[in-house]
């Protein structure tokens, strides 16, 4: 599962405010914000609609053995144009 400082990076890489993504994803700003901060643990399924809307927006999640390591751009997907 992706953890806070996943979610804040890939925010960041972005350019998105924690209000941006509370609006992308239905997710209150105030549960995001008090995720960041280490405040609370949202649910599973909260953490999963922070990361597929990120994923949505070109980011990827790195893992190692189940634990959140960084994020990346996604790679773009091969046009096979041969250019």
């Amino acid at each position: 599962m992706v953890n806070r400082q996943q979610i804040s990076a890939a925010r960041g890489w972005l350019g998105l405010s924690q209000q941006d993504l509370a609006d992308l994803t239905g997710v209150s700003k105030r549960t995001i914000s008090h995720f960041e901060g280490g405040d609370r643990l949202p649910h599973d399924r909260t953490l999963r609609d922070l990361q597929t809307a990120l994923e949505q927006q070109g980011v990827e999640f790195l893992f190692e053995n189940g634990r959140g390591v960084g994020i990346r751009a996604k790679p773009k997907p091969d046009s096979g144009d041969g250019a």
